[in-house]
């Protein structure tokens, strides 16, 4: 494997690739062989024994805990614990709704459903959101999650004023809260971070009014029947955990399910948010869009081997993964090895530690503006006056 791309220091983040040297769709797309492609179905089925049977372990120890106060520490590790090992099959229904996992598309939706509907979320609604992110990525106008507010709009003067207001310190903390505990909520159900096009609020449960008031569907007429398989799933899981609150206790579920459920969620909007943005990544709008640069903009990071191994390597090869979403987790390193190869200045790689990344995110990556480089629009470290 090829040592991994860093970005550029954040001193020269905004010097961006002149939009002649970026290459097309075909050329990104042939550096990489299609056997790249080819499922193996020992290592697909394999990857998620692992994943489901981690979680099913984790989740019975909880169980055993006691309800007691004393128990709390032992309580927040289980979460931890729990939420991270489950989080592997979050990324296995991402596989599936890619076409990466199996090669019978309805044995892959089955997996894809059931796995996303035992976490809560609205399986065939989210996999059509999620092609619409691919298919526009860090486009201001039709793009869809981690789509940040311009300096000038509405939105964006009401961030910048609230992170003028609290500081930068206690606007992070915040920040982290609202993405980390908050965000993926409120993306499904109210289109929160979604692209300008769709409309606000969209919703990923209905698109009756007022979830349907943009200039673009988010979720067309088509969309309706695999809409309600998809609400039908959670009301499956939901009435589940009724019983389940019935048989045992309301306190043991929230927290055997509940308190696991916001860890996988944090490590999703993680990733993702992680994944588009920093303070030298460029979204741009329509004029200044193309897929290739969209595309590109993806920035790979350094999980270490427990969670690569865990989360199926998600977060250190999604730049492969928007390069063609259909290369399996297990062939993703080759791909990203071959990419950085062919585009060593192109293929983002950030050394920075997670944590730190994560912060830096946090407290820095507010409101974007146009910096009349290469038409890319940055955020600005420093709040607007």
């Amino acid at each position: 494997m090829t040592p991994p791309v860093s970005l550029p220091s954040l001193a020269t983040a905004q010097v961006a690739t002149p939009a002649a040297t970026y290459p097309s769709k075909a050329e990104l797309l042939a550096c990489l062989p299609s056997e790249l492609t080819q499922i193996n179905p020992v290592k697909a089925w394999g990857s998620l024994a692992m994943s489901l049977g981690l979680s099913v372990l984790a989740y019975g120890v909880g169980t055993l805990i006691p309800l007691q106060l004393s128990a709390a520490p032992l309580w927040l590790l289980y979460a931890v614990v729990t939420g991270t090992v489950a989080g592997g099959c979050w990324v296995i229904a991402h596989e599936c709704g890619h076409r990466a996992f199996h090669p019978n598309p309805r044995v892959e939706a089955v997996v894809g459903f059931v796995l996303h509907s035992l976490l809560l979320v609205p399986y065939f609604s989210w996999q059509r959101s999620h092609a619409v992110h691919h298919a526009n990525c860090n486009h201001l106008e039709a793009g869809e999650t981690h789509v940040p507010p311009r300096s000038d709009s509405s939105s964006g003067r009401f961030v910048a004023g609230t992170r003028r207001q609290l500081g930068q310190g206690l606007y992070g903390v915040a920040s982290l809260f609202t993405h980390l505990v908050l965000g993926w909520p409120l993306y499904l159900m109210f289109g929160v971070a979604g692209g300008e096009e769709y409309g606000s609020p969209t919703s990923h449960f209905t698109t009756a009014a007022p979830f349907r008031n943009g200039g673009r569907q988010l979720f067309p007429d088509s969309c309706r029947r695999l809409m309600v398989i998809s609400n039908l799933g959670l009301l499956a899981m939901v009435a589940v955990l009724v019983w389940a609150s019935i048989h045992f206790s309301p306190a043991r579920v929230l927290l055997v399910y509940g308190l696991p459920y916001l860890v996988v969620n944090a490590w999703l909007v993680s990733y993702t948010w992680l994944q588009h943005t920093d303070t030298d990544i460029p979204h741009f709008s329509t004029s200044d869009w193309n897929w290739a640069k969209g595309a590109l903009q993806t920035v790979d990071r350094p999980y270490g081997p427990l969670l690569n191994l865990l989360h199926h390597g998600i977060g250190s090869t999604h730049v492969c993964h928007h390069i063609n979403p259909r290369i399996p987790h297990y062939n993703a390193w080759r791909a990203n090895a071959l990419l950085k190869q062919r585009f060593p200045e192109l293929v983002r790689y950030d050394p920075t530690p997670i944590h730190r990344a994560l912060w830096r995110v946090a407290t820095q990556c507010t409101v974007v503006s146009q910096t009349g480089v290469n038409g890319g629009f940055y955020y600005s470290s420093k709040p607007a006056s």
